[in-house]
């Protein structure tokens, strides 16, 4: 009966085909948003400045075009799927566009660099937008959300771990010089690439084989959406607003904090590069403890209490590392600076992980409240404010790093000032962040009990 009623269980191979969607976007994506400047500047012979703003034109798009996508989705009906349809008809031309991203045949063209940037932005968004839809039309019931969040979580760390150590050693290896930043290397980076897109494109047909659509909207009550549902989805819906506005929060602690992990291990601790390379590992290694034990913990403490414990975790965790960085003799006992990042990076992770859980139960707040199942209108709004957060967090450190009087002439040695501004954006910024963060979501009122009474009463009224 439960089956029936729209909550389904899924098999295991079901969950990780799923959360191989994740996987398969961050060996694209995650190599973009870590590499793509690097090989632009000393690769491709982009100006510094004319890449940054490049950048900041690509946000902009991404606004534009977020909802634009979030309403084509929900509006139609693809032959192969409503949702995930678009990992193999916008996966193929991704694919190609991330490889030609790192081609350096048109250097140093500036037309050439935004088409394809552009264009892979796009088509991420094509991907992206209604893959968050996708896991809302596989069950209402709350449990096996949380099981494939926590899945999809796990998975999309994978990804990021063999981007970040796995790009570098190749690109290496495959260059004739052994760098990754000189114009040597510009067919190393082509062949990496298009071994990671090739890898990320075969796991999003995977995903596409293991997602079956069972919760989704008729034909008949989706054809009238239109971008403007957007804001008024996001007036109404009182939970999607606290949702909102917590991803602003998150991903902009998460961006700052990731911008300034290098300079905080060159500049405040003169960490070798295997230091560095252990200490950013370790924003990552805590996901493959903590979030297969997810659905456990927030059975035993609560949704709410889950996002107050780890929050504070982190919170901890930065108090603890920036009272280590303003003991020198400390400096020398580098684990202790490996567990304070750890513990940092635990609470991170688990709070930042399932706050994705929460998408479902939105959307199906909406379709309670005025019948729309608008799957594809919320993830835009969410893609659109985790977007702003990145945007925010991306603006932040350059603006401290300047006012510190950073000196990026000095590869060793920073001003007092300068390592204290580092430190902040470390671990000061980031506290305050989650501290305003802890704040938002305590207004979040839709507990399982609710959900789930809520799922049951719009499979009743869909009958």
């Amino acid at each position: 009966m439960e089956q029936q009623n729209g909550f389904y269980r899924l098999s295991w191979l079901q969950r990780i085909g799923f959360g191989s969607g994740d996987l398969a976007q961050n060996l694209i994506y995650q190599t973009i948003c870590m590499y793509l400047l690097i090989f632009y500047t000393n690769v491709y012979g982009l100006e510094p400045a004319q890449a940054a703003f490049m950048f900041l034109v690509v946000r902009v798009v991404d606004v534009l075009w977020d909802p634009l996508v979030g309403t084509y989705v929900d509006k139609h009906n693809p032959r192969m799927g409503k949702y995930r349809s678009y990992l193999v008809l916008a996966g193929i031309p991704l694919t190609g566009f991330a490889v030609l991203c790192f081609w350096n045949g048109f250097a140093p063209s500036l037309v050439y660099a935004y088409a394809t940037y552009v264009g892979l932005s796009m088509l991420y968004t094509l991907i992206n937008v209604p893959y968050g839809a996708l896991n809302a039309s596989l069950t209402r019931d709350t449990n096996e959300i949380t099981i494939l969040t926590s899945v999809r979580m796990f998975l999309a760390n994978v990804g990021g771990l063999a981007v970040a150590y796995g790009i570098p050693k190749i690109v290496s290896a495959l260059s004739p010089d052994g760098q990754i930043h000189s114009q040597a290397s510009a067919g190393a980076w082509f062949t990496t690439m298009a071994i990671y897109a090739l890898a990320g494109l075969l796991l999003l047909f995977f995903c596409f084989s293991q997602s079956k659509e069972r919760v989704v909207m008729d034909v008949s009550e989706t054809a009238n959406v239109k971008v403007s549902d957007l804001w008024v989805e996001f007036r109404r819906n009182r939970p999607l607003r606290v949702l909102a506005f917590f991803f602003v929060t998150a991903f902009a602690m998460m961006a700052v904090g990731n911008a300034a992990g290098s300079y905080y291990m060159i500049y405040n601790i003169h960490g070798t590069s295997d230091q560095m390379a252990n200490f950013m590992a370790l924003g990552s290694i805590p996901a493959f403890i903590f979030m297969p034990m997810v659905p456990a913990i927030k059975k035993a403490v609560g949704k709410r209490g889950m996002f107050n414990i780890f929050l504070s975790v982190a919170i901890v965790g930065m108090a603890a590392l920036y009272a280590i960085s303003m003991i020198p003799a400390l400096h020398d006992e580098i684990w202790l600076i490996y567990i304070a990042q750890f513990v940092k990076s635990t609470g991170v992770i688990v709070a930042t992980g399932y706050m994705w859980a929460l998408v479902p139960e939105v959307i199906s707040y909406g379709e309670y409240t005025h019948g729309k199942r608008i799957s594809g209108i919320v993830n835009a709004l969410t893609g659109i404010f985790y977007k702003a957060g990145m945007a925010l967090g991306g603006v932040v450190p350059g603006l401290v790093l300047a006012y510190v009087g950073f000196d990026q002439t000095n590869e060793h040695v920073q001003s007092a000032m300068a390592e204290q501004g580092i430190l902040w954006l470390v671990c000061i910024i980031p506290a305050l962040l989650l501290a305003l963060a802890m704040f938002i979501i305590s207004k979040y009122e839709l507990t399982d009990e609710v959900i789930d009474n809520i799922n049951r009463e719009i499979e009743a009224r869909n009958k």
